[in-house]
């Protein structure tokens, strides 16, 4: 008879202003383990699902998906269909399931097109419509799991900034597969924190996330950590020890600095990735493990590799999907947030009253390239909530950001981010880091020339008095005290 295995669970929605219809429906589904709501008109089967999508709404039921009928009184199901891309921005915020005894191949068409899940013709039969109701709330599920993760991603990972929003969906996407991810970035940028995002992502996100850094472990040990030993292998192996790839067997290994290890090591990392065994050092017995592997550097490994530093089948084995988390240069607009965000919590952490930050100091912030990325920017926040006396001045902020020292302001830093007689740019500096280092650099200069003489200063540069005040506080640059 139907699909006994396992049973559908979930609620439905059926529309169809045929009772008869209805009523075999509801038997069918709920026969099966479902909940049924059911109208008769798609105007009322819209209010249902209005008041379902409505966070919040008391005694409102999640509806997961949706049977209508084509032809219906007022509204038919393919205007209800309409309306439902509109109110999910494009494509129906549930699976939509239509059903019609008189239909067309331009009715399937434009169904297909607006996003329809699946296209019933009348009579219904049972099993298919069993199996396609299972395969709807399948897909819903689906759903709503990507938008939970993407929802936590968002809430970890900071940023709303195109390259960030970028690597968000790329996280969620491959989360979902069972690919080996390199992650590559400069120092600081979060790696660790994408790979947990990764695993969390996962359909292995309930089993352990181990962590290596394979630049904190001497060479001798490495294999030991890694692999585990047996009794006796060596010198001070009093007892039997698990490696770190049998303690995450079931989850998810993160190799970071992998550019660090050595060849030695490489060759066996990379039999386990071949053959899904180790070998404990001092072992004789091959163990099976199954564990999802991710790598981070912040090392070239392609450069690697060509100087033979490297393992090129190492590296592809694990650059099955090569990531790369942008730097802090590269996230126009990130900074703000990050340094909101990093003060909020370092106050909230020391049991600081919330603190502000003054336009002048964010403005700092924001043209700083921060060469340590989001650490460094993390350990600012921390440090200037702890020593300043109330909001964040530009005063607060270390040398290196507020570019003066306090008494010499035309000693400003900027010229030291940029050598503009020699050219030099620092490596990895965005274009708008560059530009703004380079305006304030100069702004700077014209400053001393003529002693801090803003009007004059103003007239020199040919621009108005009020617009170079602007440009000082937008730069984060302080008249010269004393």
């Amino acid at each position: 008879m139907g699909d006994a295995t396992p049973g559908l669970g979930g609620t439905i929605l059926v529309i169809d202003d045929e009772r008869n219809i209805r009523r075999t429906l509801r038997m069918v589904l709920e026969g099966e383990g479902a909940t049924v709501l059911d109208a008769d008109t798609a105007e009322a089967g819209l209010e249902l699902i209005q008041r379902s999508l409505a966070e919040g709404t008391e005694g409102a039921q999640p509806i997961q998906a949706i049977m209508v009928d084509v032809l219906l009184p007022g509204m038919s199901g393919l205007q209800l269909l309409e309306k439902l891309c509109e109110l999910g921005g494009g494509a129906p915020p549930l699976p939509v399931i239509l059903i019609s005894g008189h239909a067309t191949v331009s009715d399937a068409v434009r169904a297909t097109r607006l996003g329809a899940f699946d296209f019933f013709e009348k009579p219904l039969a049972r099993d298919r419509v069993v199996v396609g109701v299972r395969n709807a709330l399948r897909h819903y599920q689906t759903e709503a799991e990507l938008r939970s993760l993407r929802a936590r991603a968002r809430r970890e990972i900071i940023g709303e900034s195109r390259p960030m929003q970028e690597l968000v969906r790329q996280i969620v996407k491959v989360g979902a597969t069972k690919a080996r991810v390199l992650i590559e970035g400069e120092s600081g940028t979060g790696k660790e924190l994408v790979a947990r995002a990764i695993h969390d992502a996962s359909e292995r996100r309930g089993a352990a996330f181990v962590k290596v850094n394979c630049a904190a472990i001497p060479k001798e040990l490495i294999e030991s950590e890694l692999f585990g030993h047996e009794r006796g292998a060596f010198t001070g192996a009093t007892g039997q020890k698990r490696g770190l790839f049998e303690i995450a067997h079931g989850g998810t290994i993160l190799l970071d600095e992998i550019g660090d290890m050595d060849l030695g090591a490489q060759a066996k990392v990379l039999r386990v990735l071949q053959s899904g065994e180790l070998m404990r050092v001092g072992g004789e017995k091959p163990i099976k493990v199954d564990v999802r592997v991710l790598a981070a550097t912040h090392r070239n490994l392609r450069e690697l590799v060509a100087t033979g530093e490297f393992r090129e089948d190492l590296y592809f084995r694990l650059a099955v999907v090569p990531l790369a988390v942008p730097s802090l240069r590269d996230r126009p607009g990130d900074v703000a947030l990050l340094c909101r965000h990093y003060l909020d919590s370092a106050c909230r952490e020391n049991g600081i009253a919330p603190k502000r930050i003054s336009a002048q100091a964010q403005a700092a912030f924001d043209v700083y390239p921060w060469p340590g990325n989001v650490r460094e920017l993390r350990n600012v926040m921390e440090r200037v909530a702890i020593l300043s006396d109330g909001d964040i001045e530009l005063a607060d902020l270390p040398l290196e950001i507020r570019g003066d020292d306090g008494d010499d302001a035309p000693a400003a830093g900027a010229g030291a981010l940029v050598q503009l007689g020699e050219g030099a740019v620092p490596p990895g500096m965005s274009l708008r880091a560059f530009r703004d280092s380079v305006e304030r650099a100069f702004i700077l200069q014209r400053l001393t020339e003529f002693g801090w003489n803003v009007s004059k200063t103003a007239e020199a540069l040919d621009i108005e008095r009020t617009h170079l005040h602007k440009k000082m506080r937008a730069l984060g640059i302080r008249r010269e005290r004393g």
